[in-house]
């Protein structure tokens, strides 16, 4: 891996398509959980690996490509989020929902859809892509303790939910 770093580092186009390849499937995940659109989604990940490209000389410790590249793609969704606030459309037309194949619990999903968008990303980098609650502080340049308290309530919510949705079904 450190040398596949070292060749990205080194404008090797090859071994930089391996490397962002490795990474697909977290950059998919980190931004399908801030942005609801597939076009967004793909938005963000095709800027995120042209400035990773265009940056990668910046990186000073390998080790820590995954939490540096992802830190990079929050901020292009953020990018895109701000960009969609200030766009209104003239019909009004609320965008139709999109299925989500990818993800195989539909009920996690929908549980992560309710909650709030600073839970909602806390959880998925911890839960889902293993990042350690340091990482997770890099990445969103927050407190580790900021951390683990949005974690903390962020479980709170699912469990709200999940428990509501028991009460309703057993109706």
């Amino acid at each position: 891996m450190d040398r596949l770093i070292e060749k990205a580092r080194n404008r090797e186009p090859e071994a930089f398509t391996r490397l962002m390849q490795m990474h697909m499937q977290t950059m998919y995940k980190v931004a399908r959980s801030m942005l609801r659109s597939d076009e967004d989604v793909a938005d963000a990940v095709q800027e995120t690996i042209l400035t990773c490209w265009e940056k990668i000389g910046q990186l000073k410790d390998g080790r820590y490509i995954k939490t540096w590249m992802v830190r990079v793609l929050i901020n292009k969704c953020n990018d895109i989020l701000r960009a969609r606030k200030r766009f209104v459309p003239e019909e009004g037309m609320p965008e139709p929902a999109v299925f989500d194949r990818h993800f195989e619990n539909v009920e996690w999903n929908e549980a992560l859809r309710t909650i709030g968008e600073k839970y909602r990303l806390v959880i998925m980098l911890y839960y889902v892509e293993g990042f350690k609650t340091s990482e997770i502080s890099q990445i969103l340049d927050i407190s580790e303790s900021t951390v683990r308290t949005r974690l903390s309530r962020g479980r709170e919510k699912m469990a709200g939910i999940y428990k509501a949705d028991r009460e309703r079904r057993a109706l």
